[in-house]
């Protein structure tokens, strides 16, 4: 007998997971089918080199649940979540990675949370079974995070969350920002939290995240942090530095007439070029901050991604 849970969307990101596809699957679908009145998993092939896409295709075959979109080549992950987040349509969306080592089985825990009226639940591998060379770069990075965007999450970067629809649909996600998702809707004014769930090994394949992804995800917080304080308003940012900046310069070259005046040669001084080049770089950065007033929102994405999309539905 079904539990009473609403219809779930599960979206997960693929990119060279070949010998883990038929056993996710399979474990996804005993929970799905025993827990839910409803579902769909919708695979993003992130522009496999392996059988990947194959293999989901035979799968596909026998399940009318299953939605495939492969990528002509590999994007990233934010971009896969991005284009399972457009195409998700039941009330709640869960991601999953494709490795095996989240456990569909947290599903029913992660909705049984979502349910006391959050709209963010983000899973915290509180045993993780990573070696020390992830687990040491991803606890100082959590820490930094926190202490910087004022979050209290253990694990930001966790690949096993449930949003509601209407939360997760006003997001646009690219670049790295997959790992800020919670960060984001706080910052949209949505009500996040964590809970623990199971971690596994890795059993086939290897990590596609390599030693500069803790760089990567620094820059990509303080795009973050820029967004959420200056979006609707440039002007005040880039507006301070013209103004800053063409202030220091015209009080330079004020000081530098009087010496003129005065009798004394400045055509050959280093101060005289500093505050002319002071003035031009502020009025560009004034004029910056002018255009990014007209474009406060953030438009176009990246167009024909999409190599092949098979929906069995």
């Amino acid at each position: 007998m079904k539990n009473n849970f609403k219809n779930i969307s599960i979206i997960i990101p693929i990119y060279n997971e070949q010998d883990s596809l038929e056993m996710l699957y399979s474990e996804i679908k005993k929970v799905v089918d025993k827990n839910f009145f409803n579902y769909e998993i919708i695979f993003i092939d992130d522009g496999s080199s392996d059988d990947s896409f194959n293999i989901l295709n035979k799968i596909a075959i026998d399940d009318s649940k299953i939605v495939i979109i492969q990528f002509n080549r590999n994007y990233g992950k934010s971009d896969a979540l991005n284009q399972g987040f457009k195409l998700a349509k039941y009330d709640y969306i869960v991601t999953l990675d494709g490795d095996l080592q989240d456990d569909p089985h947290e599903l029913v825990t992660l909705i049984s949370k979502i349910e006391e009226g959050w709209d963010c639940v983000s899973g915290w591998k509180k045993n993780r079974k990573d070696p020390i060379s992830k687990t040491v770069p991803s606890f100082f990075f959590n820490k930094f995070i926190n202490f910087f965007s004022g979050l209290n999450l253990h694990d930001l970067n966790c690949g096993i969350k449930i949003y509601r629809k209407d939360c997760i649909k006003t997001l646009t996600i690219y670049g790295g920002l997959h790992r800020y998702i919670p960060l984001l809707l706080v910052n949209n004014g949505y009500k996040v939290t964590e809970c623990i769930v199971n971690h596994r090994p890795r059993v086939h394949g290897k990590s596609k995240y390599g030693k500069s992804r803790f760089f990567h995800g620094i820059f990509d917080f303080l795009t973050i942090s820029f967004l959420n304080k200056y979006f609707n308003r440039p002007m005040y940012f880039f507006g301070f530095i013209g103004l800053l900046l063409s202030v220091i310069g015209l009080a330079i070259n004020i000081y530098l007439s009087i010496l003129w005046f005065n009798g004394t040669s400045i055509d050959n001084r280093p101060l005289f070029f500093l505050g002319i080049l002071l003035i031009v770089v502020g009025i560009q950065s004034l004029s910056i901050g002018l255009i990014g007033e007209l474009i406060v929102n953030r438009t176009g994405d990246k167009n024909n991604k999409i190599k092949k999309t098979i929906n069995k539905s």
